[in-house]
């Protein structure tokens, strides 16, 4: 029980959270000291003085042991924190490692337009981080390294990433605003001024402004009228962090009801039994005169020669077509 996943969480990917690691390197976690001695029982609050007293970030290493970030990982997909506990250890820019490892955690199971919209803002964090290969040696990286990274790279710390959309299909899908990066400053400004256009130098430099400006627009426009359809649509957000095995009690408690209102017309009246819609019927089902109840009548009236009356007998009987017989039947 201590591996298995709590109860009533979420399936992620359509499958369960812990599986987005793969299973060799699951095993290992799960037979790791570290694992066995720390992870038992922990929770979103106590996971917190663990994750702080990190000190590298790596996959598995020398005889493919698991590093301790891995076992905190896998511990987190175990227990799926709610999506604002995940956002207060994000936003803890004092706990480099914690960042980085609920970073992690939302690259794997958050959607697309919510990963480049927690984590790009993380690009601007240039803290140093300890790095541990798979060979045992250490090195620097910094932080928008390894987030760059994980919007990049299809495997980090020797996990494979589940596929990420592209930037500009969320943007125009789902009304994620462009990013704006350090560099692009003045054209923050402008739009915060509401103007239309920004004072630069070169014409080329002014449309690739205009041209952002408009981007940044239309996805303030989606993301305006997403907020409205999901406000009259109810609780969007509970729907979502709902366990996939009530979701599918609930469809098989619910009643189903045709979309279309029209009824068959031998399903108009309630008491009313069944309706052929051929009403013809084949001539030897009819009643026949000597009989008051139908009867079935063959088709082919003929029969076999063998099977007429013999005049010796008032009933049919079998004659053999081969009329030889054995020479020991004499």
């Amino acid at each position: 029980m201590a591996n298995a996943t709590i109860r009533g969480a979420v399936s992620i990917h359509g499958t369960n959270p812990q599986f987005l690691i793969e299973k060799p390197v699951r095993a290992r976690i799960y037979e790791s000291p570290f694992w066995k001695e720390h992870c038992f029982a922990l929770s979103a609050a106590t996971l917190l003085p663990l994750a702080v007293d990190l000190h590298h970030v790596g996959g598995l290493t020398g005889l493919q042991r698991p590093s301790h970030f891995l076992c905190l990982l896998q511990k987190l997909l175990q227990i799926q924190p709610e999506p604002a506990i995940v956002d207060a250890y994000l936003v803890a820019k004092e706990f480099k490692y914690l960042r980085v490892l609920a970073a992690f955690y939302v690259r794997l199971t958050f959607a697309s337009s919510e990963i480049y919209a927690r984590l790009e803002p993380m690009l601007e964090d240039y803290s140093k981080l300890r790095w541990r290969d798979a060979g045992g040696a250490y090195s620097v990286v910094h932080v928008d390294e390894v987030v760059d990274m994980l919007l990049r790279e299809e495997r980090v710390c020797d996990i494979i990433l589940p596929r990420l959309t592209r930037r500009d299909v969320c943007e125009t899908r789902d009304g994620l605003a462009p990013r704006i990066s350090r560099l692009e400053t003045k054209l923050r400004s402008a739009v915060e001024a509401g103007q239309s256009d920004a004072d630069a130098s070169d014409d080329s430099e002014a449309d690739v402004t205009r041209w952002k400006l408009e981007r940044v627009k239309r996805a303030a426009r989606l993301a305006h009228a997403r907020k409205q359809h999901r406000h009259e649509g109810g609780d969007a957000a509970e729907a979502e962090y709902t366990s996939q095995e009530e979701d599918d009690e609930a469809t098989k408690r619910r009643r189903f009801v045709s979309p279309s209102p029209s009824v068959s017309p031998d399903r108009i009246a309630a008491r009313q039994g069944y309706v052929s819609r051929s009403p013809s019927r084949s001539p030897d089902r009819m009643p026949s005169p000597a009989h008051s109840e139908r009867g079935y009548v063959s088709r082919s009236p003929s029969r076999s020669p063998d099977r007429m009356p013999s005049p010796g007998r008032s009933e049919a009987g079998y004659i053999s077509r081969s009329p030889s017989r054995s020479p020991d039947r004499l």
